[in-house]
Formats: structure tokens, C-alpha cells, sequence
């Protein structure tokens, strides 16, 4: 990992530091842009045809039957099936706070104004199963979609060998999804933005996936006959800020986690000792040669790199620039600098606070922005399922106090229909 001194950047060199490792959609954009276009044209039969060519999937049957949730549930391994139930309790419990409130307020005598929220009635969960088959993601998207009240769910996801992962499908029973298609990839993201005449669209998209996932996902939020998307999205990072109290063996066990994810995955350590960084190297270097992704992570360590600071306060002024996905404080008394922290997705307090926590089944949601986007987005919550609508009503009195203001502003906005509509209700 490449090593920089905080002090010794430059404004320039510091800016091109938390600028991520640019990503090329465009070719992306020209294989999936033709794909979306035959299945708005074409439906079902185009999705088909994709994942024949792609995941050479030739389906009597493209949604997942009963028989099948029932044979996942009987053949999955009991502490499997522990393990996910564990994981969804927790899940759930952190989830359900986060239902929003309606509230009313009377902004003068006579006139009310209130907000109340609503689900999203139709939403599509995408699931990958590249080289890694995720019923976690199953867990963090389905749970938030129930929460929310969402009246109808729809999950794809790829199968493998004409079959869906047994504990990825206990997982969607878990969330109690009954509608499950077995496609993958841009062909999915296309058939649940159209809908096809046997299957109804969604409304929002929700999900991580590869770049032509990715690609299909920023092309639908922007067609008015698709549907929107959960965020914007790059590959998966973790930056971790460490002290000289920090157990090495820890902190480089959480770099190596987050690595494995895929080759274009950015981990970064930022220390206010040298000595720890050296440490840390010969850990890394320890611990990578038992894992059976040491390929991926690898070549995932040529995109990462060693900050040292001068203090943990500006170690956390880089962690704000940069922005991360995760944010790991492995150090002493974190709750004594967490509220410095501006920008990151999900936080991780303290030694035994390992980012693996959050992935599975500490509670938090693991659908976090990427890409430096945690400066504007947040990570997926049940608010993420919901919309709100804002509804007024106001007496005749109520209207008089504010007849006022309302047509002077139209007024001086030129807008006199906005004026003579209210001026008309008092002429009568």
C-alpha cells in the first residue's frame, strides 16, 4: 500500500487522493442501453432471450415457486437458518425505529398544515449473485420494504445451476417476499423498470450489482418510463482510522474484509503513527496468505493506500474529504470525537466494532452510497421505501389573515391568476 503524510499534500495532491479510481460506464452504457431498449419494446420475451445469451438460464419457469421456498427452508443447514433469523431480529429491531411520523401543525389560527407518509405501493429489490451470493442484501432491503408497508415486493436475482442459493431464498421468506424471478443482470433491472404484460413494473429500484447492473440502474432512474433508484453507486471501500491503542491484527483483518469484496474495492488506513502503519503492513501480509480470495484482494490493494496524520482530528478532516462507504474508528475514546465525523455511510466504534458487523447482523443497513457520495446521500432506511405528501386546509378566516402576503408575493412575481385566486374568494 502506497504511504502519504498528511502534511506534506498539497491542495491539489490531497484533492486527487479522495478522488476515487475513475469508472468507464460508458462501453457499459453501449452493451446495456440496446438490452433495456428491446425489453421496453419487447417484455418477457426479451428478458428470456438475455439470460439465455448471458447466464445461459433457459427457464420453464422464471419465478420461484412454493415448492421451491418449502425445499430451501427443509435442506438449508440449521445454523444457517439460525444465522439468518438472528440477523433478521436485529435487523428489524434497529429498522422499525426508523418509521417516520405524521405531524400537524397550525401555522396561524385557521389555517393547518400537515405531512403524512406513504409507502412506495411497488418496489424491485435487486440481489446480486456474481461471485459472491448475498442473502445479507436479501435481509437489508426486504426487512426496510415490509417496515415501510410497501404493498408489493419484487426480487431478482441470478440463479446458479437452474437454481436460486437456499439461504438466500430463507432470507426472502423471512422478509415474507412471495414474488421471486430468477434473473439476473441488466435484464433484470430492465424487466422490473417496464414491467412485461405478465409481470407489473416497479417504482423504485433498490440494490447493489455489477457495472452493467449499475449501467442499467443510472439509465432507467432517467427515463420517464421507468422508474427511480435507490442511489447512485461504485465499488465497496472502507476507511479505517487507527491509533497507536489499536490491535493491529484487528485493523488489517478489516482491510482485508472489505479488499475481498472485488479488484476495484478501495481500503485505506489513516494513522497518526508510522510505527502502527509498518505493523499493520506485516499483518496484511501475514493474514492474506490463508484467505481463498488472495487474488481479489491483491489487486483490490493497488487502489488503496496509508495516510499519516499528525493527530486523530485531522485524520478525521481527511475521512470528511474522502467521504467513505465505512468508517472504521479503532481508536481510544471514539465517542470523544464521533460528532467531528461528517461524512461517511456507516460508523464503527471501537476495536470490537469490525465493519463485518454491520455487513450481517449488528442491525444497521449495510446498502450504503459509495463513491464518495456519503457527502449527500444516506444509506438505505425504511424512510428510503417511503414518500411523503404534504397536506393544508384552511377556514375563510385562516385565508383572510394570509390574503395578504399571498397576493402581494404573486404580485411581485407577476403571477396575477395566483393572486386573483385568491382575491376572488373575498369579492363574493
Amino acid at each position: 500500500m502506497k504511504k502519504y503524510y498528511y502534511n506534506n499534500l498539497k491542495r491539489q495532491e490531497l484533492t486527487s487522493l479522495v478522488r476515487r479510481p475513475s469508472i468507464d460506464l460508458n462501453k457499459a452504457f453501449e452493451t446495456v442501453k440496446p438490452i433495456l431498449n428491446d425489453i421496453k419494446l419487447n417484455g418477457l420475451k426479451a428478458v428470456l432471450k438475455y439470460a439465455k445469451q448471458f447466464d445461459s438460464f433457459e427457464p420453464e419457469e422464471i419465478s420461484v415457486t412454493e415448492e421451491e421456498f418449502a425445499e430451501a427452508e427443509k435442506k438449508l443447514e440449521p445454523k444457517i437458518k439460525q444465522a439468518l433469523e438472528t440477523a433478521h431480529k436485529n435487523i428489524h429491531k434497529f429498522h422499525k425505529k426508523q418509521k417516520p411520523k405524521d405531524y400537524f401543525v397550525e401555522t396561524i389560527p385557521g389555517v393547518s398544515c400537515a405531512r403524512e407518509y406513504r409507502a412506495i405501493e411497488n418496489v424491485g429489490l435487486y440481489v446480486p449473485g456474481g461471485s459472491a451470493i448475498l442473502p445479507s442484501t436479501m435481509l437489508m432491503l426486504g426487512i426496510p420494504a415490509k417496515i415501510a408497508g410497501c404493498k408489493r415486493v419484487v426480487v431478482c436475482s441470478p440463479v446458479k445451476n437452474g437454481k436460486i442459493n437456499y439461504p438466500l431464498l430463507y432470507a426472502a421468506r423471512l422478509c415474507g417476499i412471495k414474488e421471486f424471478y430468477k434473473i439476473g443482470g441488466a435484464q433484470a433491472i430492465g424487466m422490473m423498470a417496464y414491467g412485461t404484460e405478465e409481470i407489473s413494473k416497479a417504482d423504485k429500484i433498490f440494490g447493489p450489482g455489477n457495472q452493467y447492473v449499475t449501467a442499467a440502474k443510472l439509465l432507467v432512474s432517467t427515463d420517464p418510463d421507468a422508474c427511480t433508484i435507490d442511489m447512485p453507486a461504485g465499488p465497496s471501500e472502507v476507511l479505517i482510522i487507527a491509533d497507536e491503542s489499536a490491535d493491529p491484527s484487528f485493523a488489517a483483518a478489516d482491510l482485508l474484509a472489505q479488499a475481498e469484496h472485488g479488484i476495484d474495492s478501495q481500503v485505506i488506513l489513516v494513522t497518526n503513527s508510522e510505527n502502527f502503519s509498518i505493523k499493520i503492513e506485516e499483518e496484511i501480509n501475514r493474514q492474506i496468505m490463508s484467505l481463498p480470495r488472495k487474488e481479489i484482494i491483491l489487486k483490490s490493494l493497488t487502489n488503496s493506500f496509508v495516510v499519516i496524520t499528525a493527530n486523530i482530528n485531522e485524520a478525521i478532516n481527511f475521512s470528511n474529504l474522502y467521504a467513505p462507504e465505512h468508517l472504521i474508528l479503532n481508536i481510544k475514546n471514539p465517542d470523544r470525537v464521533k460528532s467531528l465525523v461528517q461524512n461517511a455511510g456507516s460508523v464503527f466504534l471501537g476495536g470490537y466494532s469490525p465493519e463485518s458487523a454491520g455487513d450481517y447482523a449488528s442491525g444497521t443497513n449495510h446498502s450504503l452510497p459509495t463513491y464518495g457520495y456519503a457527502r449527500s446521500f444516506s444509506g438505505v432506511t425504511v424512510e428510503s421505501f417511503m414518500k411523503s405528501i404534504s397536506f393544508q386546509s384552511l377556514s375563510k378566516n385562516g385565508l383572510k389573515k394570509i390574503s395578504k402576503t399571498v397576493e402581494t408575493l404573486a404580485e411581485a412575481e407577476g403571477l396575477q391568476a395566483h393572486k386573483n385566486a385568491v382575491t376572488i374568494r373575498f369579492k363574493k
